[in-house]
């Protein structure tokens, strides 16, 4: 499949999802310099050139180095008005290249300040979401039925760990819990967030559509923030968590069985069975075969970012020896995602051509690994809208790709 001649633009025209992207990783390089010159914000360049070069590489030496871009970008986003700019232009990017339906996560905590509040945060994404939203359904295309209508839902995003200098939210809540164990205080602040998600979900209505666990993930386990995870469960909240991004399977597992996770962000490591610490588990490789067959079974979708990947992991060369190879070869619920397009210098038609390339996939996986974002979405909306909307995507995935790729070879 990887020779097709018609196979970039076919990519390129399917209709997408990213269930797995980050907005303040995610900024046009252009839009950062003009917000941090206004703002008079520090940044190593003011040049788009300069920034790549220094901060937003090709290649990081791990996690916490990948991080560290997101200090500028943050520190950009405390007005209401650059948050709706940024979510205004990272929607019409993603429609740029036929991304149909995103999950844009981000944490209203870090872009917390003496005036601008959590639920002003979130309508202010909203905002721009929904403005960019307008521009593309409102379209002939969409209206006469040859184009799939645009829409997207908001995931927030806890944090493993923090400090006091991420944002007055943090500071304030380390200094009203002095004496407090910190995985006592992250889960404070995990709670509050989930509550405020409910609030905004339920009550207002917004388009607030699962919790999220992200950060460093060495050293600060999900279980911290079991308390925030148990309620999003009892308030019909669906749940993501970043796991086996930088550590092994017992990340996945925990995530699955003491989170309740409907969905795996990265989930890198889900095989490395030699990357497990726990003693008690005295067969590491058939643990590692019964976790994947639980997450095959209960249709646990992971979210790929293959790019990312690579920049974080010293250990993945190149996508051929990516474990993705693996959770499609054991059919697998799997979406492919930027993580951050900027950041990662990418974008959703990237990460599928490359996945394509390197790995040779079949027409019959693609297709199902291009349905399965849309299927494995928590979709802001009913089961049956869903359905509607999804139906609506495997018939115009079907259509371009007898128009671009022509008849499948015969065997």
């Amino acid at each position: 499949m990887k020779n097709n001649p018609g196979l970039e633009q076919f990519i390129l025209q399917v209709p997408k999802t990213d269930l797995h992207v980050h907005l303040d990783g995610s900024l046009r390089p252009s839009t950062l310099i003009e917000l941090a010159k206004a703002g008079r914000i520090e940044l190593p360049s003011y040049e788009e050139a300069g920034l790549m070069e220094t901060t937003f590489k090709d290649q990081y030496t791990d996690l916490p180095d990948y991080l560290k871009g997101f200090a500028y970008t943050c520190s950009v986003l405390k007005e209401p008005e650059n948050l709706e700019r940024v979510a205004y232009e990272f929607a019409m990017d993603n429609m740029a290249e036929n991304v149909r339906y995103v999950e844009v996560r981000f944490a209203p905590q870090l872009h917390v300040t003496d005036s601008l509040k959590i639920e002003e945060i979130v309508r202010a994404v909203c905002r721009g979401m929904d403005r960019a939203q307008k521009e593309q359904n409102l379209s002939e295309a969409v209206r006469n039925g040859s184009d799939i209508p645009f829409n997207y839902g908001l995931i927030l995003c806890a944090m493993r760990c923090f400090n006091k200098f991420m944002s007055p939210y943090y500071a304030a809540l380390i200094e009203a819990m002095p004496y407090a164990p910190k995985r006592e205080v992250f889960a404070v602040a995990s709670l509050e967030l989930v509550r405020a998600a409910e609030k905004l979900a339920h009550e207002q209505n917004l388009p607030v559509v699962g919790f999220d666990l992200a950060g460093e993930e060495s050293g600060y386990p999900a279980i911290y923030h079991k308390t925030a995870y148990q309620y999003a469960s009892s308030h019909f909240i669906k749940k993501t968590v970043h796991a086996g991004e930088a550590y092994g399977p017992e990340s996945i597992f925990q995530a699955i069985t003491e989170c309740h996770a409907n969905r795996i962000g990265h989930g890198t490591f889900l095989f490395a069975d030699d990357m497990i610490q726990d003693k008690s588990i005295e067969n590491p490789a058939a643990f590692v075969q019964h976790l994947a067959e639980y997450v095959a079974n209960q249709r646990i979708t992971f979210e790929v970012c293959p790019t990312s990947n690579l920049q974080t992991n010293p250990k993945i060369k190149n996508i051929a020896t990516h474990p993705l190879k693996k959770m499609l070869q054991q059919t697998l619920s799997v979406s492919i995602c930027t993580d951050n397009r900027l950041v990662s210098r990418t974008t959703v038609s990237n990460e599928i051509l490359q996945v394509v390339r390197e790995l040779n996939i079949t027409r019959k996986q693609l297709r199902n690994i291009i349905i399965a974002g849309f299927k494995g979405s928590f979709f802001p909306g009913s089961y049956m809208e869903k359905r509607d909307y999804v139906r609506r995507v495997i018939n115009r995935y079907d259509h371009l790709e007898n128009e671009l790729l022509g008849p499948e070879p015969a065997n």
